[in-house]
């Protein structure tokens, strides 16, 4: 009897046989959840946002996050006195076209007009890591409360500020932080300014 008989898959008769498959699903990372990851870009954690850009399947949080963000700017801006439903969605819809302004002039100043040696421009890489940035936005529910209104909603804007200048590097694949911060501080400036002018040539009076 021949003790080095082998079975047709290549193992002894009997052991237990473990598919490539499984092999393959065993070492590969484990993606963390919406939840981790939207702790993760409040938190300003670069390796949440790398996870972020190289998982295709992370578009549909990107835009739940955008959205959110923008709903809970709606919803604070009742502490400036726009009660009523149709501000809400007003002041809702000039926080995502800001976003989206925000976005598109980050694409064409970091990855055509500043792009460094090692970017590699892919606007869904780059969708996808903003859109999470967006994620410190939703402390602007807080402004329901008049007197935390104003504040919630600077200190948003800068929190934001900073997340972006995080995905964009990780997006572009900058080396250094410098030209990312001056990408998106150029971007975040022209997204704030459009707003403003929608909100004064389109907005409804508030109280």
């Amino acid at each position: 009897m021949d003790r080095h008989r082998f079975d047709e898959a290549g193992s002894m008769p009997g052991s237990l046989h473990v598919g490539r498959s499984s092999i393959v699903a065993t070492l590969a990372p484990k993606r963390s959840t919406f939840l981790h990851r939207l702790i993760g870009a409040v938190a300003l954690r670069a390796e949440t946002y790398e996870e972020v850009e190289g998982d295709r399947r992370a578009n549909g949080q990107a835009v739940v996050v955008v959205v959110l963000s923008s709903v809970a700017a709606g919803i604070g801006a009742r502490g400036f006195g726009a009660v009523d439903a149709g501000n809400i969605v007003f002041f809702s819809a000039v926080a995502l076209i800001a976003w989206g302004a925000w976005a598109a002039i980050v694409y064409q100043i970091g990855a055509r007009i500043l792009p460094a040696s090692s970017t590699r421009a892919d606007i869904g890489e780059l969708l996808r890591t903003t859109g999470f940035a967006a994620a410190p936005g939703l402390l602007r529910i807080i402004g329901l409360l008049p007197d935390l209104t104003i504040p919630s909603f600077a200190i948003a804007a800068l929190w934001m500020l900073v997340a972006m200048i995080i995905a964009v590097r990780q997006a572009l694949d900058y080396p250094s932080m410098r030209r990312a911060i001056a990408v998106c501080g150029v971007g975040w400036m022209l997204a704030i300014a459009l707003a403003v002018l929608f909100g004064v040539l389109f907005g409804p009076q508030v109280s």
